[in-house]
């Protein structure tokens, strides 16, 4: 007699991945938390390698995202600047690291936000626009301690972004 699960493929499996089929680590939180995290990370990861190949592609060109033409001996801003290395080992090197970073960022705020969420639903018993406001201040503190140089006014800033942006989120579910 084989059992259903011995039938079953990957395919089977992928759309359980919304319902949280892929991570099971004993505890609900941890299993949100963990699913939120490598979701974000790669999506966060996609964009930075995106973003990376649009500013090569138009260095490359000699045109600047404004279609000026770029003036070669000025200083241009750019998101990774460590790629401008002399070999293109040092510059994929540089990007995978940066990648790293940046999938490390988004991975971890979102971890953050599902967690707080979650735990704030739990402890409450309700899931309102208070616990999106919490969730979202909290986020954006700890976004905001991931940048390379965060200020007062940058912690600040950020909390009240995230608090807003995440209440909204929260109240324009019911409307959509």
């Amino acid at each position: 007699m084989t059992s259903n699960m011995e039938n079953r493929s990957l395919f089977h499996e992928l759309p359980g991945f919304e319902k949280g089929g892929f991570f099971d680590l004993g505890h609900p939180l941890l299993n949100r938390i963990t699913e939120s995290f490598v979701k974000a990370a790669g999506i966060g990861a996609i964009q930075a390698v995106t973003r990376e190949a649009y500013f090569t592609a138009v260095e490359g060109s000699g045109f600047d995202s404004s279609n000026n033409v770029s003036d070669m001996g000025g200083a241009k801003k750019h998101q990774f600047p460590n790629l401008k290395g002399e070999t293109n080992r040092k510059s994929l090197e540089a990007m995978v690291k940066n990648t790293g970073k940046e999938s490390l960022q988004w991975g971890v705020v979102a971890g953050i936000y599902s967690g707080l969420t979650y735990g704030l639903r739990e402890a409450r018993g309700a899931h309102d626009w208070k616990n999106s406001a919490v969730a979202g201040a909290i986020t954006g503190v700890a976004l905001a301690l991931t940048t390379d140089d965060s200020s007062h006014e940058q912690v600040v800033q950020c909390a009240i972004t995230g608090a807003a942006i995440s209440t909204a989120a929260n109240l324009l579910t019911g409307i959509f």
